[in-house]
């Protein structure tokens, strides 16, 4: 069994006791810097980072192969990277880069298949002169998304 794949179990077996938190991304650099990148259903609590943290660590042998351990939630401007995160983040605003534009928009839903986004924009009148200002909605695979972060508003 690889290193890797050593860390991959024990990380595995630490979010089974913790179904609401789970892993976004997990990196082993050729320095062996583990890297545990985690979200939540309902957020990331510091014991949750501590608890795993502490269950690979203990399982791990430094004498075997040194290495540096960080485990750590995603950051308020990361990038969405799996449908759960979409799926928690229902009625917030997201930014979400396309292939051709960026939109700034509320999801209004996500499914396994694709998201619904909800905005208003301003738009010429169909009819005589000036714009008002209409809802507009899009229907948007996953396939289709470059980039969606979810904006922070104070």
């Amino acid at each position: 069994m690889t290193f890797k794949e050593k860390v991959n179990g024990l990380v595995e077996e630490a979010l089974l006791e913790r179904p609401a938190v789970f892993l976004i991304d997990l990196t082993i650099t050729d320095a062996f810097k583990i890297i545990v990148s985690l979200d939540g259903d309902t957020g990331v609590a510091l014991q949750d980072c501590i608890d795993i943290s502490r269950v690979i660590e203990s399982n791990l042998d430094r004498e075997e192969q040194d290495f540096s351990l960080e485990v750590a939630s995603v950051g308020v401007g990361s990038p969405l990277k799996m449908i759960r995160q979409y799926k928690k983040n229902v009625g917030r605003t997201l930014i979400v880069k396309t292939g051709s534009e960026i939109i700034e928009a509320e999801l209004v839903e996500a499914n396994d298949v694709f998201i619904i986004l909800s905005w208003k924009a301003r738009e010429p009148k169909k009819i005589g002169k000036g714009k008002e200002t209409v809802q507009k909605e899009l229907q948007l695979p996953y396939a289709d998304i470059k980039e969606a972060i979810v904006t922070v508003t104070f």
